[in-house]
């Protein structure tokens, strides 16, 4: 039986609505990849609507969770850790460890980090001391970190204020630890702004794919960003490859929940975009 790729994802959690775990795990098993959520926090709701119930996980708790998978000697079939939101210091840096234990089982492994820190327009909203910890430590430690264009300014100190700007940026980020950055959210008022952009730079050289713009946010979208990237670069190897896939799936699923006229992701009635999207997008070169 062929191996079936693994993720092991370290992220929050709701009872009602996408966030977090809540919008990765099911369109990574959708897309066949097999994936052991631990949880951060179990909300009955993301917390956007301003009031929600349910507790914080305690960091020892999150612990005791990836030692318990170790101890069952599984965590040698562990492609990729896949973290996104920190509360705070203690989260993070038993998602360091558990990186650390997951490639000391599997060298092959990798760390993916979406740094969820703050936006364009909304500023910081983790709390204080996370930028600092997602520059200083995550950034040296990760192998793929997936930014938004505020989060890669922060990461790099720089002013980006177009497509380039951003392949540098991202270039530079790489020069610091992860060999691959998927940039989201990229505009360029010299280009047209009608589109989503994302930018993805590897190894290999930078691509960009290119979708119509949904006037509508959707909290949760950029876990499903990040997750599609990730599943499909590990299964392709191909940057460009997982850019055109992760453009193509997340613009069918946005496009579909914009239609319904949903405010939580459609995860559930628009599930054939993560295997089948309807809408297909191809990456192109930037450099």
């Amino acid at each position: 039986m062929e191996r079936v790729t693994t993720i092991l994802s370290i992220q929050s959690h709701v009872a009602y609505g996408h966030a977090g775990n809540s919008a990765a795990v099911f369109p990574l098993q959708r897309m066949g990849v097999e994936t052991w959520p631990v949880l951060t926090v179990n909300f009955s709701n993301h917390t956007g609507y301003g009031s929600w119930r349910g507790p914080l996980i305690e960091a020892r708790d999150v612990r005791d969770v990836v030692h318990g998978i170790d101890e069952r000697g599984q965590l040698s079939q562990v492609d990729a850790l896949l973290s996104g939101y920190q509360g705070g210091e203690e989260i993070g840096a038993v998602v360091l460890e558990a990186a650390a234990l997951v490639k000391q089982r599997n060298p092959r492994a990798l760390y993916c980090c979406d740094p969820v820190m703050g936006d364009v327009g909304r500023g910081f909203y983790c709390r204080p001391g996370i930028p600092e910890f997602m520059r200083d430590r995550v950034v040296p430690a990760a192998d793929v970190m997936t930014p938004n264009l505020f989060e890669l300014e922060f990461l790099t100190g720089r002013t980006i204020n177009g497509v380039t700007a951003a392949v540098e940026a991202a270039q530079e980020l790489r020069s610091r630890g992860p060999r691959t950055v998927l940039v989201t959210s990229v505009t360029d008022a010299g280009q047209n702004t009608d589109v989503m952009r994302m930018v993805a730079v590897g190894e290999q050289g930078a691509w960009q794919v290119e979708t119509p713009l949904i006037e509508q946010a959707f909290t949760g979208s950029g876990d499903v960003t990040t997750a599609t990237f990730l599943a499909h670069l590990l299964t392709t190897g191909s940057v460009p490859d997982a850019l055109s896939a992760t453009g193509s799936i997340v613009y069918s699923l946005l496009r579909a929940t914009h239609e319904l006229g949903r405010s939580e992701l459609a995860l559930v009635a628009a599930q054939d975009s993560f295997v089948n999207p309807p809408h297909r997008f191809q990456a192109s070169r930037l450099a």
